[in-house]
């Protein structure tokens, strides 16, 4: 039988999903579990966006432009000019969802072997990507007790070798929550320009940002206009992740006119899903004012929840709606697993994912996990007592 490729054998497995056939036994055991190890939102679609789809009068269904319809793509540049981000459509290619955007970056911006710096944690998925490229990732790390803030200047300039061409962030950070400030980011802008790099950014978390604290975005980065890619994606701003309509953005024209070869080879983005997204752009401020309030309120509670367990530290994130928390275990792999096969607490338990997916580093984040608040308060006040039942007699607990 013939092997499978080197590039196959090598793809890693979604740290965010490995654990799904452990789950699944559970719930067949007749457990209920508390999903917080995936960013999926139980934030209703905006109405607006169902019903686009719902009335449409579309006979065929036929493929779009590549770079995505120019309706759609006129009216997002209205949309980024809100965030003082100002883009025309020729500037904008629509993709199969965020996921299709960065990797469409990287197959762009590097040549098989170059490398890119990321600072870690980072988007599991980000190492998938890359590996696809034939792009090699060079970990920089963050850490807890710095609420994950972006790593030393002198740390990047370290990881940089003659086969650096870029720079990755996520703004807000999945799987941190951190939002980066203006400081750092322009601090990151002047390491760019002088060694001559791509900064990449994804930037889907733009909707979550809390306490008052400001979204500063790459393309707000004056003097690297021609170095940057902005990622987009509406799966998480409307709550529709199955849409998969996402988004690359670049003043760059080579860029963009390479990037939209790679487009026209997977012929189209989805066809109802710009549809949907067209018309949420419509979406009332008053929408996302009630989510953000919604997310507030998750978040400060499970923070505090998680510091008041025994031996628990968890910083209190700025964006998105994830956090990591360092527990008192031995491993956070095993004890993940151990959650769905195990325990339970009053038939229930609660699935985590655990951080080593998000490092690059091995060994790193070997007592953390990503905890994603996307569920209603009551679920969380449950799924917190579970976990912190699930610590006191965990075997492996280490405090």
């Amino acid at each position: 039988m013939p092997s499978i490729s080197n590039k196959a054998g090598a793809m890693p497995s979604s740290p965010i999903r490995k654990l799904v056939p452990f789950a699944e036994a559970a719930k067949k055991r007749g457990l209920k579990i508390f999903h917080l190890n995936i960013g999926q939102p139980d934030i209703e679609t905006p109405a607006s966006f169902l019903d686009a789809i719902k009335n449409s009068n579309i006979k065929i269904v036929e493929y779009s432009h590549s770079a995505g319809n120019e309706s759609y793509r006129k009216k997002l540049c209205n949309y980024y000019n809100e965030y003082n981000i100002h883009i025309d459509a020729s500037e904008v290619i629509i993709t199969n969802g965020g996921s299709e955007a960065i990797s469409i970056a990287m197959m762009t911006c590097f040549n098989p072997g170059d490398e890119i710096i990321i600072p870690e944690p980072f988007y599991a998925n980000y190492n998938g990507f890359s590996r696809s490229a034939d792009v090699v990732v060079k970990p920089v790390r963050s850490y807890i007790e710095s609420g994950f803030a972006l790593p030393s200047i002198e740390d990047f300039e370290k990881a940089i070798t003659p086969k650096t061409k870029g720079i990755m962030i996520c703004n807000p950070g999945n799987p941190t929550g951190y939002l980066y400030t203006k400081a750092e980011l322009e601090a990151l802008r002047d390491l760019v320009k002088k060694h001559d790099l791509f900064l990449l950014s994804d930037e889907v978390y733009r909707e979550f940002c809390y306490d008052g604290k400001e979204y500063i975005s790459v393309m707000h980065l004056s003097g690297i206009e021609n170095n940057v890619i902005l990622l987009d994606s509406i799966s998480k701003r409307y709550s529709a992740c199955g849409a998969r309509i996402g988004a690359l953005i670049s003043k760059n024209k080579d860029i963009m006119a390479a990037a939209l070869k790679f487009a026209q080879a997977r012929l189209s983005p989805p066809t109802y899903g710009q549809i949907g997204a067209e018309a949420a752009l419509d979406t009332p401020k008053s929408y996302f004012e009630g989510v953000n309030k919604e997310y507030v309120a998750r978040r400060d509670f499970v923070i505090e929840a998680l510091n008041k367990m025994d031996g628990v530290f968890c910083p209190k994130p700025s964006g998105a709606f994830y956090c990591i928390a360092k527990l008192p275990i031995d491993n956070a792999d095993k004890f993940c697993q151990w959650l769905l096969e195990d325990f339970n607490y009053n038939s229930q338990t609660v699935m985590l994912a655990p951080a080593t997916g998000f490092y690059s580093t091995p060994g790193a984040g070997y007592n953390e996990v990503r905890i994603a608040y996307v569920l209603n308060i009551e679920d969380l006040k449950n799924a917190m007592i579970c976990l912190e039942e699930a610590l006191r007699v965990y075997p492996g607990k280490t405090a």
